[in-house]
């Protein structure tokens, strides 16, 4: 498993955890709560001034990171287009980019430990409610880490496709990548099983 965090440090990495998932999710609500296109436009520039200013090397990661991101964007567009609402899909892909940019940033710029500490502290009062934070927090570790891995796993099945076939991956990778996912599953299961589970989490 890897992480998402970048290897390239940058003042973000300094400022608190709570800081940026409190500004990143009054961004994200600023961001759906304005639908104008000039809005919409300045934040996804802002976002990519971000992304420029540590450097190269920091922005080609969160780019490569990003990817995934590229065919949900041009399914919108089209879907727009096609509708003959342009300017609205060109300001709902404005948005999903920016939100998505900024979520990326965060996780980027935010160790998985600070990540979990803050979550600990979100959820500390739900505690007196019967909730095992430890569960959560292990879950979201969870699929955190484990994001990176699949996709690597999607991009390697699709190297293998284009060596065989001169044609374009086509939905029949999707059964294979399934099948990786699930075996993936398997193994973290028997490890969590072996030691001890969510179980020895809720007797603690």
């Amino acid at each position: 498993m890897i992480s998402l965090s970048s290897p390239v440090k940058t003042r973000a990495h300094n400022w608190p955890a709570g800081f940026k998932m409190s500004g990143l999710c009054i961004a994200t609500a600023c961001l759906f709560a304005m639908d104008d296109m000039e809005t919409q436009l300045a934040a996804f520039l802002i976002v990519a001034i971000l992304y420029v200013l540590p450097g190269r090397a920091f922005l080609l990661a969160g780019l490569h990171q990003l990817k995934v991101l590229w065919p949900f964007v041009v399914v919108v567009g089209l879907w727009h287009v096609w509708a003959d609402q342009t300017s609205l899909g060109a300001s709902i892909v404005l948005r999903m980019i920016s939100t998505v940019g900024l979520a990326n940033l965060f996780t980027m710029t935010t160790r998985l430990a600070d990540m979990l500490d803050v979550v600990k502290a979100v959820t500390r009062p739900f505690q007196r409610f019967g909730l095992n934070s430890q569960v959560l927090e292990i879950a979201i570790a969870l699929v955190i880490r484990l994001t990176p891995t699949l996709l690597q796993k999607g991009e390697q099945l699709s190297l293998s496709w284009r060596a065989r076939s001169p044609r374009a991956p086509t939905w029949r990778i999707i059964l294979p990548f399934t099948v990786l996912a699930l075996d993936d599953a398997d193994h973290v299961e028997e490890a969590l099983r072996a030691r001890g589970g969510f179980n020895s989490l809720e007797e603690t």
